[in-house]
Formats: structure tokens, C-alpha cells, sequence
């Protein structure tokens, strides 16, 4: 779901710009953290990849297959749970990105796809933001 971009040569636009903050769905909490999945249709993509800087930890989600490449997903399982391994979010996504606002730690994240469980450790610190992307081959 790549969004195409044109130069547009000094001319007029022809449709008002987007606010990506207007695009992006509800944050939600649990506990201290803040969420939000989604990036379905190229605004709402374009907002979360704009928006992924400002958060400490950006998921995302999609299938390889030999024949279309990569694909993006939704409905995904996610859970984050701390170090001692009390989940801490439990969540589906609603779309192929997830941004998380979540204090500085150690975390596990796990995700499931077509039966498939994928499981990364991520260390949450002052400077860093950390990108990670759950890739299921088919």
C-alpha cells in the first residue's frame, strides 16, 4: 500500500491538503500505555509512517509470498509484556502499523499470523526509537 506522491510544479492543488492527525484512529490505553493501530488506504498509511518518530516503538505487519511480495495485514494478535512476562497489551490490530507510547524497559512483543507466533525483544530507551517489522513468509 505504498502512497504515491507527485510534484506538483508550483500549481494550485487540486485537493485540500490532509491533516495526518485527523486520519489517524483513537489512541487507546492500557495502563500507562498508549496505542493506536491502523494505516488501511494510503492517508491513513502516510499519517502512521509520519507519525512513527514521535512514538517509541512502531510495529508492523505483513506476508511475503513468492508471487505478490510483500502485503500488508490486519487483524493481527499482539501482546506486549514486560520482562517478568505480565502482558501488559493485548490487543488485534486494526491495520498494518502499530504505534506505542510505553515507558523505557525491556519488553517482549509478541504476533501471530496463520497459526504463526513470532516473538521480539525490544529495549525501550531515552534516544531511541525502535522499528520493528513481523514479516510471515507463505
Amino acid at each position: 500500500m505504498p502512497a504515491a506522491w507527485a510534484a506538483n510544479s508550483g500549481a494550485a492543488p487540486t485537493a485540500p491538503a490532509t491533516d495526518a492527525a485527523s486520519v489517524l484512529p483513537p489512541v487507546q490505553h492500557a495502563g500507562d500505555i498508549a496505542y493506536l493501530s491502523g494505516g488501511v488506504g494510503s492517508d491513513q498509511s502516510a499519517a502512521f509512517k509520519d507519525a512513527m518518530p514521535r512514538y517509541p516503538l512502531s510495529l508492523e505487519f505483513a506476508r511475503h509470498t513468492a508471487s505478490n511480495g510483500n502485503e500488508y495485514l490486519a487483524n493481527v494478535p499482539v501482546t506486549i509484556a514486560d520482562a517478568h512476562g505480565n502482558a501488559l497489551v493485548t490487543t488485534t490490530t486494526h491495520g498494518p502499523f502499530m504505534l506505542v507510547s510505553i515507558p523505557h524497559g525491556r519488553y517482549v512483543v509478541t504476533a501471530s499470523h496463520d497459526g504463526k507466533t513470532e516473538r521480539r525483544t525490544v529495549e525501550i530507551g531515552a534516544a531511541a526509537h525502535i522499528h520493528e517489522a513481523f514479516i510471515w513468509s507463505m
